[in-house]
């Protein structure tokens, strides 16, 4: 028999104002400390030098995460002109270098052609495996690799301002998968001056926004502390996206065995993915047909 896991089953999303210099794992293992939870994780990684949001569930709330990792996300991010590195970012090393600066009216003119579903080759600074290893891996032993383009969705992407000749301020809207360092470097390319990200701040998550976000050094400051708790959104704050059902006491114990049950749905069309609720709790996630939701995912959450 396995050890049980230790800690507390508290479930809900918390959102961080992530800092510069830690990765989204170690943000999560402190959040998951200083709750005491039993279960943490994060809804989209975020590189070491970027800020921002970083959606961080806690207990049952991880059962929602794919439908977070698979929202629209938004970035605001500076790019350094007239200059490529081998990360696509200013950690990296210069590679090469322009003397062309664009002017404004030429970037925007460029912007379209990042938008829409577009093909994007990940940085080879990255996390994407190649031949069962992680890009990054290969990369930082100096070896070379083709990566394949992937699909992304981008829903906009907008210039903000030009702080000056060398650098443009831009905010991206996108799907799952993006990587923005990947959009700067290919702006550079398109501009014929080269380009890097210097700056990336994620300003909203799917219905996570910056508003939302808590500081992470008070957190860590009050580690173990009960009150705490209430910095906590609910477990259905990551369902935003999908519609609601709700279902009688009968049908939720159905559902919590992971069974078919009745349920009354709002605007759930046939054969979509719907969650059931039963006065105020999410019961399941599963797929609506005619009056019956079919389980996927159960939250075991108190009564």
């Amino acid at each position: 028999m396995g050890r049980r896991k230790k800690g507390r089953d508290v479930s809900g999303w918390l959102v961080i104002d992530k800092p510069a210099g830690l990765s989204s794992n170690a943000v999560v293992n402190k959040v998951r400390w200083a709750f005491d939870a039993k279960k943490a994780g994060h809804a989209g990684t975020l590189d070491p030098a970027a800020t921002g949001v970083l959606a961080i569930a806690l207990g049952e709330a991880t059962k929602t995460v794919p439908y977070i990792t698979d929202a629209l996300k938004a970035y605001t991010f500076t790019v350094r002109l007239g200059q490529a590195t081998n990360t696509d970012d200013a950690e990296g090393v210069v590679i090469a270098q322009s003397d062309l600066r664009p002017d404004d009216d030429a970037i925007r003119a460029a912007l379209p052609n990042f938008e829409g579903d577009i093909q994007q080759v990940p940085p080879q600074f990255s996390a994407v495996k190649i031949d069962g290893e992680r890009a990054y891996a290969k990369a930082r032993a100096g070896e070379e690799m083709k990566i394949a383009a992937r699909p992304l969705y981008v829903d906009s992407l907008s210039f903000l301002d030009r702080p000056d000749a060398d650098h443009v301020r831009l905010e991206l809207a996108c799907g799952k998968g993006g990587y923005v360092r990947a959009i700067a470097r290919d702006l550079g390319e398109v501009l014929g001056c080269h380009g890097h990200v210097t700056e990336l701040r994620r300003i909203w998550s799917g219905p996570f926004e910056l508003a939302d976000a808590a500081d992470f050094e008070a957190i860590e400051a009050h580690a173990k502390d009960p009150n705490l708790d209430a910095l906590l959104m609910p477990l259905e704050t990551g369902l935003a996206d999908l519609p609601e059902a709700r279902c009688t006491q009968e049908a939720a114990a159905r559902l919590r065995h992971g069974n078919p049950a009745e349920v009354v749905a709002s605007d759930a069309d046939y054969g979509e993915e719907a969650w059931a609720s039963c006065q105020g709790q999410p019961i399941a996630v599963g797929i609506y047909r005619a009056g019956v939701l079919h389980p996927t995912r159960v939250f075991n959450l108190p009564d």
